[in-house]
């Protein structure tokens, strides 16, 4: 009883301040969600949001004590319950098996693919012998080959013949879930094609693709005017369109932790307001009549909240723009209503929006650095707000404040990199330091003055210094990047490790009063753990034609090329990034006619690629695990993954344990979702139909 008033007098304490965690139960409901092994009723998930919400409601009828604790526990269901109902209303139909044939659709968008190439993703698609209601909303189709017979245009009806699959599923246990993000997407199938892409019919004024059209001819203006890679910069931050960025140029800004200057984010959505605020509101003052007769600032808000606004339709919403949008748009209202713009309760109100309208972006990487550094400059730079300035020099505080804020930023935001991306940037705070205000300064408002002169054609007044800043910005990141140790590569851990240290800061920054100090205990528990990550001993594609075994000198792999992207992740995931080729000629593992043989603690596997390969083998050839990419008959003696089996398990994991090599599937991690259930996501089913209705 003691305990339990101490806990209550702990959490009345926190007072107001205990909205902020309302994303956070809201966020726990989601995960619930995700991280469970088989796919609820949707039946379980409207009747949970319709609980949580109806608790919400309900929760004013008691007394303190209880109201904390309902609360909580309805948005941990209304949580679970939204990312349900969204699993359910995006459902459209996913191709089930590999389509070569011909392909027609509406193109929407276009982009580059990791290999460089153009890019189409396609509406309105239309599939060779396949029933409207088995073939997928949305393909997106990489271009190959012999092109350049038509410029692709958003709104184009085009035709091609070509390669789709389904999309794939993680390459290791626990790794990426692209199957998942395109079921969100309402992306079907993925594919190339190598046969020029021929015209059906022009582009027609579709109201859903206006903005889209006037994105990418913003960006071809931009680039025409300001030619190489700093164009290909200054539109990417006006447009959010990043087609026209090198890769080399691309390697430097990660590599020094610059990246986040190309995401239309907080900073940039929040230089533009303040810009067009601070412009409007010392421009009405310097009229007397107007300043004196008119609210000038609340004036200037709300044209800043359409400048906004625009921005937001322009540069195409993703996650961190949104969140930048709606972070400016409570600031902007509090500002209407005479209240105190930046608060956590801001962030909060911001992260309860995004998590409402698209509760999967909880898991990707966007949401979690972007609200990680907003929460924690807030946080920051509240408790400084009280902190005596007059020791520290007028000129030198922009650049004190530049300095915190970098610092702060890299900081929250360097455990969800490095979880990600597998890499630290350790000169990203000197790479920040020297290019931040000059984005700031210089960059973002020469972007405003060119948008606003180019109806005149003046547009190059702007664009000229924005030339400059960029290309210093390129230079930096260019000089920091080929620096020794300027990267440094971590493994991939298991992801209760960053469950840990996001809970542990949110307590940081959330909780009032001498018990914040806690948070650190799990942050830390974390970086242990996080040290002592074991990676897989063996790893195997779905596929079955490819096996990474690890080795003292790192992972080997089974192939010299092909499966690229696979050997990529394994060896970022390793913390070891190197060519193919260079794993490759590692030892550990022989060939021979198309048979890999390697040995794992005491285990022997062969790997079988083809039919020749299958058919010479003797029982099972010596292996204690068999692995083909070919149909097999049973066999005694060993462990059989064929084909059939790897497409029902997908990728495989192996540890070396006092019982011998434990495997590890995805299907054993993931469950049997919405999202890679082959016999759900055939069609669109009538759950997905009535559900349908709510949009």
């Amino acid at each position: 009883m003691q305990t339990a008033r101490w806990v209550w007098h702990q959490v009345h304490a926190q007072g107001g301040h205990l909205f902020g965690w309302a994303p956070v139960c809201l966020g726990v409901g989601i995960a619930g969600y995700f991280l469970i092994r088989f796919e609820p009723p949707a039946g379980l998930c409207v009747s949970a949001l319709l609980a949580g919400l109806m608790l919400l409601i309900g929760q004013r009828v008691l007394p303190d004590r209880g109201r904390v604790a309902l609360v909580a526990l309805a948005l941990v269901l209304a949580g679970f319950g939204l990312a349900g109902v969204r699993a359910h209303l995006v459902a459209e139909p996913v191709l089930g098996f590999r389509y070569y044939g011909p392909i027609e659709g509406r193109i929407v968008e276009i982009d580059r693919s990791q290999s460089d190439a153009v890019r189409l993703l396609l509406d309105r698609v239309v599939l060779a012998r396949m029933a409207p209601g088995r073939t997928p909303a949305r393909v997106r189709v990489s271009l190959h080959g012999t092109q350049g017979f038509l410029v692709p245009a958003p709104g184009q009806v085009v035709m091609t013949t070509g390669h789709l699959s389904p999309p794939s599923g993680p390459v290791e246990p626990g790794g990426f879930d692209f199957q998942r993000m395109a079921w969100f997407d309402g992306l079907g199938a993925v594919g190339y094609t190598r046969t020029p892409l021929l015209l059906a019919q022009e582009a027609r004024g579709g109201a859903d693709l206006r903005v889209y059209r006037l994105r990418r001819s913003i960006s071809a203006a931009v680039q025409a005017r300001l030619p190489g890679p700093s164009g290909a910069f200054a539109a990417a931050i006006t447009t959010g369109d990043r087609s026209g960025m090198e890769r080399e140029s691309l390697q430097a800004l990660r590599a020094s932790n610059l990246a986040h200057l190309l995401a239309i984010s907080g900073m940039h959505m929040g230089i533009l307001a303040a810009f067009v605020f601070a412009t409007v509101r010392y421009g009405l003052a310097l009229m007397p009549d107007v300043a004196l007769r008119w609210p000038t600032k609340k004036i200037a808000a709300v044209v800043a909240l359409g400048a906004a606004g625009f921005y937001l339709a322009l540069s195409g919403g993703n996650i961190a723009t949104e969140r930048a949008f709606i972070m400016v748009a409570v600031m902007l209202t509090a500002v209407l209503f005479d209240r105190r713009a930046l608060t956590l309760r801001a962030v909060a109100i911001a992260a309860l929006i995004v998590l409402t309208l698209r509760p999967e972006a909880l898991l990707g990487p966007g949401f979690q650095m972007s609200f990680a550094a907003t929460a924690a400059l807030v946080a920051v730079f509240a408790a400084l707000r009280g902190v005596d300035q007059s020791r520290v020099p007028r000129w030198m505080r922009p650049l004190l404040a530049v300095f915190v804020s970098s610092l702060v930023a890299g900081l929250a935001t360097a455990p969800f990199a490095a979880y990600h991306f597998n890499q630290i940037a350790r000169l990203g705070l000197v790479a920040n330091l020297l290019s931040v205000p000059l984005m700031g300064l210089l960059v973002m408002p020469a972007a405003v003055l060119a948008a606003v002169l180019s109806p005149l054609g003046l547009e190059m007044l702007g664009l000229w210094p924005m030339d400059l800043g960029l290309r210093w910005i390129l230079a930096v990141a260019r000089f920091i990047s080929a620096q020794d140790g300027a990267v440094q590569h971590v493994v991939t851990p298991p992801p209760h490790v960053l469950a840990m240290i996001a809970l542990g800061g949110v307590f940081l920054v959330l909780w009032r009063g001498p018990l914040r100090g806690l948070g650190v205990v799990p942050m830390v528990l974390s970086v242990m753990l996080w040290t002592e990550t074991e990676r897989p001993a063996l790893l195997v594609a779905d596929s079955g034609s490819l096996i990474g075994v690890l080795t003292d000198d790192g992972r080997a792999v089974s192939k010299e090329r092909g499966e690229s992207f696979a050997v990529s992740v394994w060896l970022e995931n390793d913390g070891a990034p190197v060519p193919q080729d260079v794993a490759f000629g590692r030892d550990g593992l022989s060939e021979q006619n198309r048979t890999v043989r390697a040995r794992v603690g005491e285990a022997t596997v062969l790997n079988l690629r083809g039919k020749t390969a299958v058919s010479d083998l003797v029982g099972c050839g010596g292996a204690d695990l068999l692995i083909t990419n070919q149909p097999l008959s049973p066999r005694t003696g060993c462990t059989i993954y064929d084909i059939d089996r790897l497409r029902e398990t997908g990728a495989l994991a192996g540890w070396q344990d006092d019982t011998g090599l434990r495997l590890v599937s995805v299907r054993d991690v993931n469950g049997a979702r919405l999202w890679n259930d082959l016999d759900v996501r055939r069609t669109r089913g009538p759950v997905a139909r009535r559900l349908a209705v709510l949009r």
